[in-house]
């Protein structure tokens, strides 16, 4: 039988566990034996990727009981301890509660700096109103280094990791401030919504502990990341709901509160990333199951409607109006296909037989991909016609990064309902390709501005 390093007190809930289990006659003492190794190694491994000992339990028993039938009650007569373990803070007296606050305070002092951050411009007289651009290209900036603080502190990362990814965001912040941009300059615009693309990777590296290369560690970043989309949805819908009675109340007594809040809220929108990456790690290994089924409820609709407007095109004979606010509608939706991809993919079992949802997702991805190539043609005509912006080379770049993904996804995806290959090339191409999009956006932050000379 395996040995474990645990805490006493997982030993002894192991062996409740284990008990349980024997009692049962439906189970060979063997079996037993074999599943107890299993829930080790998951136990083991949620508690190094940062879970206390008693919740890494109970997650990896939660874990069990959807392979194992006798498993799976043992979970459900124990899972009120499983939502206690969840929602009551730990107790401060034990090694496990005391780094858990020194967590909390670690993540509130980032939090708090990071909106302060965004206010230390106003203090050289760079104000919001008149330095749109500055703030627009720096937004990223603002908070996307302390959250990588926060995860080179919590994963305990080498000074020469470091380094690099204190490198990546200098350098960042220098190209985001040397150029010299116009008014409504298109390249500056096309910075602003490009640089948060490439640092998102860099975040990535540091959350992967260095493990940039390893295809597990992608994917769990994936996840993350889809996961605190998730998280930072609530906080922005509960923080819109508390600004909308702060400024009723005030207004209740004579007092317009409107100025204070417009000047304080993106401190609390930068605040609110860091929050909410705690909250993910914090119970990543239970809530992480929000996207996945999220995405199987929005995946019907985003195939049916890609149908539709395929359809409709065809029928109408209506091409895609390649204008910019157009374009990013609908490279958006493209997006938003390759994220329902990304987690479906994330969360299925690659050992799991075909079923209907697999060619659901093939024939969102194919009408994806034909409605990726109907933009291309588009984009592609008009450069032909009038010449090259920023726009829409940027546009046509994008796209092209897309339909490659795309395409090869649907190809090795077809492979798969024919039976001509396993699960695991998929996932693996997933996350190869991830840095493509980091390469292509940092091309349009640092080249596009010299290529169209900052117009």
């Amino acid at each position: 039988m395996t040995t474990s390093n645990t805490a006493d007190p997982i030993e002894e809930q192991i062996g409740q566990w284990r008990t349980y289990l024997g009692r049962r006659r439906a189970i060979h003492p063997a079996d037993v034996e074999e599943l107890e190794d299993h829930l080790r190694g998951q136990i083991a491994t949620l508690v190094d990727a940062g879970l206390a000992p008693d919740e890494a339990f109970l997650v990896a028993v939660k874990r069990m009981g959807a392979q194992d039938a006798i498993a799976n009650e043992f979970a459900r007569e124990h899972s009120e301890r499983l939502w206690k373990q969840l929602i009551v803070t730990p107790d401060a007296t034990d090694a496990a509660g005391g780094e858990a606050r020194r967590e909390m305070l670690v993540v509130f002092a980032l939090a708090v700096a990071a909106g302060l951050a965004f206010k230390v411009p106003g203090l050289f007289g760079l104000e919001i109103d008149s330095n749109e651009g500055f703030y627009a290209r720096n937004f990223s900036l603002f908070v996307l280094p302390l959250l990588t603080g926060y995860f080179v502190w919590k994963r305990r990362i080498g000074p020469g990791t470091r380094g690099w990814l204190a490198l990546a965001f200098a350098g960042a912040a220098v190209v985001a401030n040397i150029f010299p941009f116009g008014t409504g300059s298109d390249t500056e615009a096309l910075l602003a919504l490009h640089l948060p693309i490439a640092l998102w990777l860099v975040v990535g590296v540091a959350y992967a502990a260095g493990r940039w290369r390893d295809s597990v560690a992608r994917m769990n970043f994936v996840r993350f990341s889809g996961e605190l989309f998730i998280y930072y949805v609530l906080i922005a819908l509960g923080g819109g709901v508390l600004v909308g009675l702060t400024m009723g109340m005030f207004e209740a007594i004579g007092i317009d509160a409107e100025r204070v809040v417009e000047d304080w809220l993106p401190s609390c929108a930068l605040g609110a990333v860091i929050v909410g990456s705690w909250l993910v790690e914090a119970k990543q290994s239970v809530i992480e199951n929000m996207a996945p089924v999220l995405t199987r409820l929005f995946t019907p609709f985003f195939t049916a409607t890609l149908l539709i407007f395929l359809a409709t095109m065809a029928w109408s004979g209506r091409g895609i109006d390649i204008e910019r606010e157009v374009l990013i509608v609908f490279d958006l939706l493209l997006v938003l296909v390759l994220a329902l991809l990304l987690y479906s993919v994330s969360a299925r079992d690659p050992y799991a037989p075909r079923d209907a949802f697999d060619f659901l997702l093939v024939a969102l991805v194919i009408s994806a991909l034909v409605a990726d190539g109907v933009a291309l043609a588009a984009i592609s005509a008009r450069i032909t016609e009038f010449g090259s912006t920023p726009n829409r080379l940027a546009a046509l770049g994008m796209n092209v990064v897309l339909l490659v993904n795309l395409g090869w996804s649907a190809w090795l995806y077809l492979r798969f309902l024919r039976g001509r290959s396993s699960f695991a090339p998929i996932e693996r191409w997933q996350t190869a390709y991830l840095p493509v999009y980091g390469a292509w956006a940092a091309i349009v932050v640092v080249v596009f501005p010299l290529l169209f000379g900052y117009r």
